[in-house]
């Protein structure tokens, strides 16, 4: 499958310009806005945003217990939800393709919320997605422009969408998304920006933390299930020497398990790690042949319907520990 490009929603965003740029209705402002979140780790940012902001109606769309949306079609439940709402928010970078043109049919009114954009610290899907290519992980706010950077050395496979599973990204999506809030319902602004605010911060201790742990790790050469975690990678400064699916949801040939089996053993790779939303026995077979652990890292592209506000922090506290214990420490 392709890697969707992030220019999908440029005729969505035009159709609706006139909408956005245009001021809210004194009944919006004052009233209500129902806002609606593609994926589970875009809902439960905005969730946190809008807390005790009154007239805010948080609703999701895609089901919680789904992952990453790579192969999704909209529903007529979907179509439903973004009829009725007044805002979505989104992921960007090519995340959500499966919307298309049949949204701007839904709902030509409605408010788009890219919580990606204007992020300079986006990362490309490289040839490190493929077998044996180790990621090239610069340092976040190096000031490369995503689009350069696509031009200098992305070879037309298109960004990384992942930021959400990086805490250090996700305290930017939060800030991209309260302002866009602030924009459409001005009646809540300051609640909006005060709750930014203190979720970044939150985000950025959480990152701290992450990073002082990659500099204990005793060996900090990863295997990854796809790209979910290069920018994670890159802020607790892992190397991930082979990723096991070239595009999501496809698993390697016989021949190219033989070539990532011989690139983790030469790279020494610590350990590998596959992802709850995807089936382990690939990884499985692939850390035994290898000679290496094998655990399960969690990026929150999902979770529980009724999942409480703190589960992302909750689920990257379980991660490190993961991490610490099977990488080892000094």
């Amino acid at each position: 499958m392709p890697i969707p490009s992030r220019n999908f929603l440029l005729p969505l965003l035009f159709s609706c310009c006139l909408v956005v740029l245009s001021p809210p209705s004194q009944a919006q402002a004052a009233d209500k806005v129902r806002i609606l979140a593609t994926t589970f780790p875009l809902y439960q940012i905005t969730r946190n945003i809008s807390q005790g902001v009154e007239g805010a109606e948080i609703d999701l769309m895609i089901p919680a217990e789904m992952g990453c949306p790579h192969d999704y079609a909209l529903t007529p439940q979907d179509m439903r939800k973004l009829a009725r709402a007044d805002v979505l928010v989104v992921n960007g970078l090519g995340m959500e393709e499966f919307l298309g043109a049949p949204i701007a049919k839904a709902n030509p009114r409605l408010r788009v919320v890219d919580s990606s954009q204007g992020i300079k610290q986006v990362l490309d899907y490289t040839d490190a997605e493929h077998a044996g290519a180790d990621h090239d992980h610069r340092p976040a706010g190096d000031g490369r422009d995503a689009a350069n950077h696509r031009d200098d050395d992305h070879h037309g496979q298109g960004p990384n969408p992942h930021l959400f599973a990086s805490p250090r990204m996700a305290a930017l999506l939060a800030a991209n998304i309260a302002d866009g809030l602030v924009r459409a319902h001005p009646a809540g602004g300051a609640r909006y920006a005060a709750n930014a605010h203190a979720y970044a911060q939150r985000m950025n201790r959480l990152a701290d933390d992450m990073a002082a742990l990659g500099k204990r790790l005793a060996n900090n050469r990863i295997v990854t299930q796809h790209g979910v975690f290069d920018y994670l990678a890159r802020d607790m400064g892992l190397a991930v020497v082979a990723v096991i699916q070239a595009h999501p949801g496809q698993n390697p040939s016989a021949a190219e398990i033989l070539e990532l089996v011989a690139a983790i053993k030469a790279k020494k790779a610590g350990a590998l790690f596959t992802e709850p939303q995807y089936p382990e026995a690939i990884g499985a077979t692939i850390a035994r042949e290898a000679g290496i652990a094998a655990a399960r890292l969690d990026p929150a592209a999902n979770g529980p319907e009724q999942a409480p506000l703190d589960y992302y922090e909750q689920v990257m506290r379980r991660n490190m520990t993961v991490l610490e214990q099977t990488l080892g420490s000094h």
